[in-house]
């Protein structure tokens, strides 16, 4: 009538099924919860830091800018991590290139 603790395990591990599937099915969540972040969040992050990149890299003299802090600009001068922007008759201000968050286009004024 007693159990004894061997004999318990026994019957539970021959009850249990065995082979592979099992721990296959146990991944295929995670893999697709992977690629669901994947191309929702890393996918255009990426993206956008590319464009990004390509924008301070292309900016040269007599670009219309929109810094991070939101002031309008045109730029002056360009070093290698600095700019000049002028955002007024006799006034410049000397910013990092990395706070450059948009190149205006001519139609816009």
């Amino acid at each position: 009538m007693f159990f004894s603790v061997t004999e318990a395990i026994a019957a539970d591990t021959a009850a249990a099924p065995q082979g592979g599937a099992g721990v296959l099915g146990q991944f295929v969540p995670l893999i697709l919860i992977f690629v669901v972040f994947y191309f929702l969040l890393i996918r255009p992050q990426q993206k956008r830091a590319k464009e990004t990149k390509a924008m301070l890299d292309n900016l040269k003299k007599g670009d219309k800018i929109i810094t991070n802090g939101g002031v309008y600009g045109l730029v002056e001068t360009v070093a290698d991590d600095t700019v000049t922007v002028k955002i007024a008759d006799n006034v410049r201000v000397k910013m990092l290139r990395s706070a450059v968050a948009a190149i205006r286009s001519a139609t816009e004024e």
